[in-house]
């Protein structure tokens, strides 16, 4: 499974690696630390970039999650 962030091309360096890392988990104090730089400045990238507007796409390949078994082929189980 990865993620795919379409619309990067409207971000910055920087805002670019605070939305690659906060989008798969990191939290602000960690990506700080990460990126050498003060939470806040992480939090205002971070709200920058997503004014911008982009785009998280989840691509997973085959089944990893469970849910595309024979089962749920017809989407008639509601």
């Amino acid at each position: 499974m990865q993620i795919e962030i379409r619309g990067l091309e409207r971000l910055s360096l920087r805002e670019r690696q605070v939305v690659a890392l906060k989008e798969t988990g990191w939290s602000n104090d960690k990506v700080a630390a990460k990126l050498g730089m003060a939470p806040a400045t992480v939090a205002t990238l971070y709200n920058r970039a997503k004014s911008k507007g982009y785009q998280v796409v989840l691509v997973i390949s085959g089944d990893p999650l469970g849910v595309f078994g024979d089962e749920a082929e017809d989407g008639d189980d509601a």
